[in-house]
């Protein structure tokens, strides 16, 4: 999963950033308005997080100008401010969550984690595709009910496949979430990926290979 992290405290926007990167996900991190006005129209992000008192332009505007370039990634704000007149524009600018200062970073990645479930469609924890199941709290892949030994890589692109079960994923998509911006889309990392997770799921036959298209997991 690709995250934009939209923060000018540099002490708190590194920790955050840490504990994301900790869980796998990409990262893009800036420190004022603009800079995110840009980064969130231009890039395709699984989500964002978003403080609203920031330098050049304010959060809210920013994120009325994602909304309304058409960007629907889902979007958590965290802020100091705690009246409810600044929770209700939030909300109103098209924000999917609210965090207020201070907080803890776990929470920080457990909204996340939920925001982007429910995103894709899953409401529930544990994602399921036929024998393979994903706890997303606890980052575990089960097949058969056993655990599913996989590198870090083989984990975030099976967990991108899985949150997108049923639907061809285009290898330039997964290239945009899944690896930084000078990532080499003629490099065969992709497909040596996929081999080796094709192996580990064996003998079911989850996920496919749509000749010219892209990647699909599922039972058919």
């Amino acid at each position: 999963m690709r995250l934009l992290l939209v923060e000018d405290d540099a002490p708190l926007r590194e920790a955050v950033r840490e504990a994301l990167v900790t869980e796998g996900w990409v990262v893009d991190a800036c420190a004022d308005g603009d800079e995110a006005l840009w980064l969130g129209t231009e890039e395709p992000f699984d989500a964002a997080v978003l403080d609203l008192g920031l330098p050049r332009r304010d959060g809210i505007s920013v994120l009325q100008a994602w909304r309304e370039a058409g960007r629907n990634f889902p979007v958590l704000v965290l802020t100091a401010r705690n009246r409810w007149n600044d929770k209700l524009a939030g909300f109103g600018a098209g924000a999917d969550d609210y965090l207020t200062k201070p907080f803890e970073i776990d929470e920080v990645v457990l909204r996340l984690k939920a925001l982007i479930r429910r995103a894709s469609g899953h409401a529930s924890p544990v994602i399921r595709v036929g024998p393979l199941e994903l706890d997303t709290l606890a980052n575990r892949f089960r097949v058969d009910g056993r655990g599913l030994v996989l590198t870090a890589g083989e984990y975030r692109l099976l967990a991108f496949l899985t949150h997108h079960a049923g639907r061809i994923v285009p290898r330039h998509e997964l290239a945009e979430h899944l690896y930084d911006r000078d990532f080499d889309l003629d490099s065969n990392v992709i497909d040596v990926q996929i081999g080796r997770i094709r192996k580990k799921l064996a003998p079911h036959k989850l996920l496919h290979t749509e000749r010219g298209l892209g990647f699909r997991l599922g039972e058919a």
